[in-house]
């Protein structure tokens, strides 16, 4: 196995380039692990609708980054409490989807940390005593693939709670009550001498233990050149700093949304696809002078997305269409 080592860069948009770098140009000869440490950032799974996902009042306000990345599953929230791993190697017809297989190393590493109760449970988690601290996804192409994951072991929870937008039926479908109750880190569950480790020093217990070996300096490594990095760049501009695969790639979706102002009431009805507004419909019982249709129209081709919608309602006439109404109330309404 060969490690490619990555020790200060904390930007989501370049660690998921890395990823891809890796996986699209590095030789295969034998299998690759990468860690990774992000700030604050949501990742969303490459078929998930990112407007859906996130709490975006909050992710906006707090300056969380949002990244799709290439493979499936669900929306996570990293911080630097958060290590995450990942394998990349040939697909050699059998490994994809076997998470089993493709998380050992990880179980028996925290094993060997003195973490006994880390398993694997349902289809991609790992947790502890039923709460979950890893969940992991996959992905293939060209007959390459990558197996990475999570590992919470020292995150802030409530930010957890607070970025992700988690579905009530999600919740209810496995019988409990938050999200809160239901992920966990792996600090807690550390022997008492090792407790004290930062994240970055997880990252090397767990690097040796995966070699077995007792020291970095015997660990087979690639650095990172100028080569590699003018490539990641390339690969990060292209897609990971890229608003329209961060959000425009989103599924198409229908939003309503009906709110009570002192002016009187108004549903808009919205049809986004390809992260922009492809027909609006405005409804209520508002006393306006002119066509609301107008509003509609100026709505329609615009990205769904805070600053550009902020720009258009800058060039209507609101008091002429609704009455005494503000921007920000609309603005609330609509996104």
């Amino acid at each position: 196995m060969l490690y490619v080592p990555n020790d200060q860069e904390r930007d989501p948009r370049v660690n998921l380039a890395i990823e891809t770098y890796l996986l699209r140009n590095m030789p295969l000869d034998e299998p690759i692990l990468l860690f990774y440490i992000n700030e604050p950032s949501i990742i969303i799974g490459r078929n998930q609708n990112t407007i859906e996902e996130i709490n975006k009042e909050y992710v906006e306000e707090h300056g969380i980054k949002v990244v799709r990345r290439l493979s499936g599953g669900g929306a996570v929230y990293h911080d630097t409490g958060n290590l995450n791993f990942s394998f990349i190697m040939p697909d050699d017809g059998n490994s994809f989807r076997d998470f089993k297989k493709l998380t050992e190393p990880i179980v028996e590493a925290l094993h060997k940390l003195g973490v006994q109760g880390a398993e694997l449970k349902g289809r991609n988690d790992l947790v502890i005593e039923d709460k979950k601290f890893s969940g992991n996804a996959m992905y293939s192409t060209n007959g390459r693939m990558f197996a990475h994951g999570t590992l919470m072991f020292d995150s802030d929870v409530d930010e957890v709670v607070n970025a992700l937008k988690v579905r009530k039926d999600k919740i209810e479908s496995k019988g409990i009550k938050s999200i809160r109750s239901r992920v966990t880190n792996i600090k807690p569950f550390l022997p008492e001498d090792k407790q004290g480790m930062t994240t970055e020093e997880f990252r090397q217990a767990i690097l040796l233990q995966i070699f077995g070996v007792d020291s970095v300096d015997q660990v087979k490594t690639h650095e990172l050149n100028d080569e590699d990095w003018k490539a990641i760049n390339q690969i990060s501009d292209e897609y990971y700093r890229n608003w329209d695969w961060n959000y425009g790639r989103s599924p198409e979706f229908n939003l309503e949304r009906r709110q009570r102002f002192a002016i009187g009431s108004i549903e808009v009805r919205l049809n986004v696809a390809e992260g922009e507004i492809k027909e609006a419909i405005i409804f209520g019982d508002f006393f306006g002078l002119g066509e609301i249709k107008d509003v509609e129209d100026q709505l329609i081709g615009t990205k769904y997305e805070k600053g550009a919608l902020e720009k258009v309602v800058d060039q209507i006439d609101l008091t002429h269409y609704f009455g005494n109404i503000t921007k920000e109330e609309f603005l609330t309404l609509i996104y």
